[in-house]
């Protein structure tokens, strides 16, 4: 195969570095972005994954619980939050959350993915509660709860050092961190669209406290609110020097943004373009983060696949009841549940293999494990 006709000369010096094993530099990443060799960008974010993960692409089964969307951030680029006009604010009581896990008890999830917004009225033995209610209907499962932003108000509210309410919470059953919390790690965007929360510097400070707690998290880019690619690129970087410092981060996920029902709604909705690059860039600059995840529900279930050879190794998950993107009155398509055979096949017809894995990857089901999809068979009337 001659490999400059895929990259042309533009792009061949990257392809070199990555030979030799070399980083990408900041510069590196602007070209990515900027390049219209879209097809060149995903051939050379291919060979790092399949580098680090060969032909395996990895999901989980997973629940999520949104217990408030109380919030009092007001961030300009969130639907999710109980506003004049919008949803109405709720905030789930212990039985509520029981509820919703009895009602996909039949499941076998190994995961409950817990965030929600930041409700100053809740102490802090709700969110422990929180967790030991989910420990105690599913002792079995793997709790990824909170966000950073979650993680400075639980502190606040408690009156405890954040390092002493990691220990506690670990003992309730705590399992991991989710990313989020900063969006973009950038102080122009920071000031522009969500002032109230906690800041870049103070978002790595609480990842540094997550690592010296022995948990593991994940990280994530929320690109199309405005960013530059040059704020883009410096997430990217910021990150991977953080990872190369603490070690702790498992992935990243690249989330796209949806402006209806925010503050932004004037801005471009994503295209397939935005999606690929945003992961095929986040695979080439974070040379040290095991998997890169394409999140379906956001980038859709078609763009997922094609994600795939773009970079990302993971899908996610079947994800029960996600409610942060979009919300039970928005306009559109709201699918929100793929099952796990459903998930199986969107693997397998993008030409991967299939493989469920935990919340720190280890794996439940190995490709030869899983099912083949049943397909509808038509009855033929001689």
């Amino acid at each position: 195969m001659n490999v400059e006709l895929i990259l042309g000369r533009e792009l061949m010096p990257l392809y070199e570095k990555l030979l030799h094993g070399e980083r990408l530099s900041f510069e590196d990443g602007l070209l990515l972005y900027t390049t219209p060799n879209l097809t060149g960008v995903g051939y050379l974010a291919n060979i790092v994954r399949e580098r680090l993960n060969g032909n395996y692409a990895y999901y989980i089964r997973n629940q999520h619980i949104n217990y408030t969307n109380i919030c009092n951030k007001g961030c300009k680029f969130c639907s999710f939050y109980a506003q004049k006009g919008g949803s109405k604010p709720y905030t789930l009581t212990m039985d509520e959350v029981r509820e919703r896990l009895v009602a996909y008890k039949h499941i076998p999830i190994t995961e409950v993915h817990i965030v929600g917004g930041v409700n100053p009225r809740l102490p802090y033995e709700y969110y422990l509660g929180l967790v030991r209610t989910v420990k105690e209907v599913r002792p079995d499962v793997h709790i990824k709860a909170f966000t950073a932003v979650e993680w400075e108000e639980i502190a606040r509210v408690a009156r405890k050092p954040l390092e002493e309410v990691l220990v506690e919470m670990k003992e309730a059953g705590l399992g991991s961190v989710p990313g989020g919390g900063i969006e973009v790690l950038s102080d122009r965007i920071h000031a522009e669209q969500f002032p109230k929360k906690i800041d870049g510097k103070r978002w790595k400070e609480i990842a540094r406290t997550i690592a010296q707690a022995g948990l593991h998290q994940y990280a994530t880019l929320l690109y199309g609110i405005g960013e530059t690619i040059e704020e883009r690129v410096d997430h990217f970087v910021q990150l991977r020097e953080l990872q190369d410092e603490t070690r702790h981060f498992l992935a990243m996920t690249p989330l796209s943004f949806h402006p209806e029902g925010t503050q932004l709604a004037h801005l471009p909705h994503p295209t397939g373009d935005d999606d690929l690059r945003n992961i095929a860039v986040a695979r080439l600059m974070l040379d040290n983060f095991p998997h890169i995840k394409s999140f379906w529900i956001m980038n859709t279930p078609a763009i997922t696949q094609v994600a795939l050879w773009y970079g990302a190794d993971d899908v996610d998950g079947t994800v029960h009841e996600y409610e942060i993107v979009y919300q039970d009155d928005a306009p559109g398509v709201r699918q929100q549940v793929l099952t796990r055979r459903e998930l199986i096949r969107l693997i397998r017809e993008a030409g991967r293999e299939p493989v469920e894995r935990d919340s720190l990857y280890q794996i439940v089901h190995s490709p030869g494990d899983e099912p083949e999809p049943q397909r509808k068979m038509l009855k033929v009337i001689a």
